[in-house]
């Protein structure tokens, strides 16, 4: 057999849509699913100041600068900011009047059954500047470093099992051999790392997003928290999803946002700096790197040995979070503290284990799951299904003709990601001869020298 295509031959859309039969996909390449697991709520929301277990100074300093960017406000367009229940807002109200930070400006719409409108006084504006100075975060109050550790602890990846029902269901758009299947179970079950590797363009990054689909339950994820005075901002409405919690759940604390586990994709773009957290300077507050974000579900490490730091680099900052269970950051200021480093971690690589890391790092990484080329059935069961989904009449014949000839006589090595990215440039022919899209022998020919570009037996 000649060497398999090389990497630059296949996109990465041709990588994650190789298995691909056309299924519907939701937001972070996830297929939608019913919710029917556990909601993992973060507790009734607080009744008091003091139930935040936040310093009434900062609550106070993060009010002013609201009122300050919103203008006159209520205490319920407050509540709707600061997240906050507004009997809290009320009180924290309460105090900034004593202080004289704020003033009443009557009832809004003049109902007596209205909210009193308040704005800044003066000295309420000079506080807001002066809180500003210090951070420019305006937003939902944060959660407590140990509120956020004993809700990561309570929604554990590990308390959900995945049978085998729930695996071929997650992965039903996919063509993937059963013995792959044997190993990915409990993988997932795991809740640790593992190792999918083989070569290019065989559904590595779709087959580590698909597994998300395996998780049922709802996890509460907080807009920020709050360390060592700090703020690091958490949920990102751009990865992680939000899902309705149950009819009958109890009343929330709106700090926290209710999610799908969340599953989270970075590829060669990562460096080692991206896994500390981001302070920026100017706003001065922190942005939780994005491993963190994908606590409680599945962070996929794509085209592991492609980022500019050697593989054994990422693999020396994990050690102690793969073996340990929590990760160590740092704020700025030199405070360090431990997070609970909960998720399954998922290295996808077209190198092989021995080439990415020595044995010592080679060990924290718990399975080793080798994801082969497609068999020819495998090949034609996928080639049929890309047909099917680009609305193009399927030809066993041709495609068994054209398979004999490239694969098994030629000696090229199959790949899950050649069925559609031969059609796509099937279908920029035909609309370049203006003709329906159609799959003949010639073609394929036509497609497939762009697929063997730079061979000579081509």
């Amino acid at each position: 057999m000649l060497d398999p295509l090389s990497p630059q031959q296949t996109t990465p859309d041709d990588q994650n849509e190789a298995y691909a039969n056309g299924a519907d996909i939701g937001p972070n390449g996830q297929t939608p699913t019913p919710q029917s697991g556990t909601f993992h709520a973060a507790g009734e929301p607080p009744r008091r100041v003091a139930d935040t277990d936040l310093p009434v100074s900062f609550l106070i300093d993060l009010t002013a600068k609201i009122l300050q960017s919103g203008g006159t406000m209520t205490p319920s367009e407050i509540s709707a900011e600061i997240k906050l229940p507004r009997m809290v807002c009320r009180q924290i109200i309460e105090e900034m009047t004593r202080l004289m930070l704020v003033e009443a400006q009557g009832l809004e719409g003049g109902d007596i059954k209205s909210d009193i409108r308040y704005r800044l006084t003066d000295l309420g504006a000079k506080r807001a500047l002066e809180a500003l100075m210090v951070s420019q975060y305006v937003g939902p109050a944060p959660v407590t470093l140990a509120a956020f550790e004993d809700q990561i602890r309570r929604q554990t990846i590990a308390s959900e099992e995945i049978n085998s029902t729930a695996l071929d269901a997650a992965l039903t758009h996919m063509v993937i051999p059963e013995v792959l299947k044997s190993q990915l179970g409990p993988a997932v079950n795991s809740g640790r790392s593992m190792l999918l590797f083989g070569a290019p363009g065989n559904g590595k990054t779709a087959l580590a997003e698909a597994l998300g689909d395996c998780f049922r339950d709802i996890v509460s994820i907080p807009y920020a928290l709050f360390v060592g005075g700090q703020i690091i901002r958490f949920y990102d409405e751009t990865l992680h999803e939000q899902a309705p919690p149950p009819t009958d759940a109890p009343r929330l604390d709106p700090r926290w946002v209710p999610c799908r586990r969340p599953v989270f994709v970075a590829g060669g773009e990562l460096t080692l700096a991206m896994l500390d957290l981001s302070f920026e300077p100017h706003s001065r507050f922190y942005e939780a790197p994005m491993h963190l974000k994908a606590l409680g579900g599945i962070f996929v490490l794509d085209d592991f040995g492609r980022q500019t730091e050697v593989p054994q680099a990422f693999l020396n900052r994990w050690i102690v979070p793969l073996e340990k269970g929590f990760d160590i950051l740092s704020l700025h200021t030199g405070k360090k503290f431990n997070l609970p480093f909960d998720q399954l971690v998922v290295f996808s690589s077209n190198l092989l284990p021995e080439e990415l890391g020595d044995e010592a790092a080679l060990r924290r990484i718990y399975f080793k799951i080798f994801v082969p080329n497609p068999s020819r059935a495998d090949y034609m069961q996928i080639f049929e299904d890309a047909c099917a989904d680009m609305n193009i009449a399927w030809q066993p014949d041709v495609v068994e003709t054209f398979y004999d000839r490239r694969y098994v006589q030629g000696g090229y090595n199959t790949s899950g990601a050649h069925p559609g990215f031969l059609l796509r440039h099937i279908i920029a022919a035909c609309r370049f001869l203006e003709i329906e899209p159609e799959l003949t022998d010639d073609l394929l020919e036509l497609s497939w020298r762009n697929v063997a570009a730079g061979r000579s037996d081509a």
